[in-house]
């Protein structure tokens, strides 16, 4: 077993048995690691198991920007599940409704409080479709109701590899009519203690990505750069 494959299945056997104290302390000791897995949750509602070419497109631009060492694959964890709270990052997409069952919201709420990260992309690239009200409306129940604001367009995160000066870039998805026919010129957040523990976007970046990653090649300006950044501050904020 590789040393970083020890390090996870230990947090997360810490996590399975030790109390909320101890789930932080896996938590932080992978925040502290060099290595990153992209991790997608597995929600119970819904259908989380979107944009599958997404997560290697974005692992190729971490190996072809950064010096940050990557799993080569991404790994699928049930909310459910302890084994998330061994990574500072986690994706969580889809179309339709989320509606989480005790144990996610329990986990997912620990998750952020003590630390983790969550990228939380709505792909139907709307303000009122189902996946849209039904995860604001989760949220709402877990860290109250104004708990989503408005992420300003200086924050750290458009500078925290890349530098994005008017905030969010604009999705092709936008741009094409789809959905509520707006471009939405900024992300929404939770915070907690000064830092993003959950980043809200309308804008569809999973779909915005879903290519095979030598098809940037054809791209004027690589779009998979803003998930550079998302990672990188999540990786050390």
């Amino acid at each position: 077993m590789k040393r970083a494959e020890f390090v996870r299945a230990a947090a997360a056997g810490i996590a399975a048995i030790l109390s909320p104290s101890a789930q932080a302390a896996a938590l932080a000791l992978s925040r502290r690691r060099a290595d990153f897995t992209f991790t997608r949750l597995r929600y119970e509602s819904g259908n989380w198991d979107v944009d599958q070419r997404m997560p290697a497109n974005l692992l190729h631009s971490l190996i072809q920007y950064t010096t940050v060492a990557v799993a080569e694959h991404e790994r699928v964890v049930p909310l459910a599940s302890p084994a998330m709270f061994d990574t500072p990052f986690c994706y969580l997409a889809g179309h339709k409704l989320v509606q989480f069952s005790r144990a996610e919201r329990d986990h997912f709420e620990r998750y952020v409080r003590n630390g983790g990260f969550v990228l939380a992309d709505d792909c139907n690239h709307d303000i009122d479709g189902l996946f849209a009200r039904s995860f604001e409306a989760q949220m709402a129940e877990l860290f109250g109701p104004a708990a989503l604001v408005r992420l300003p367009n200086d924050h750290a995160l458009y500078r925290s590899f890349f530098e994005f000066p008017k905030g969010p870039p604009t999705t092709s998805f936008e741009l094409n009519g789809w959905g509520d026919d707006l471009v939405h010129d900024y992300l929404k957040a939770i915070v907690v203690d000064g830092r993003i523990g959950v980043l809200y976007s309308n804008k569809d970046y999973g779909c915005e990505w879903d290519y095979d990653f030598r098809n940037k090649r054809f791209l004027a300006e690589d779009n998979t750069k803003f998930g550079v950044n998302i990672v990188m501050y999540a990786m050390t904020a």
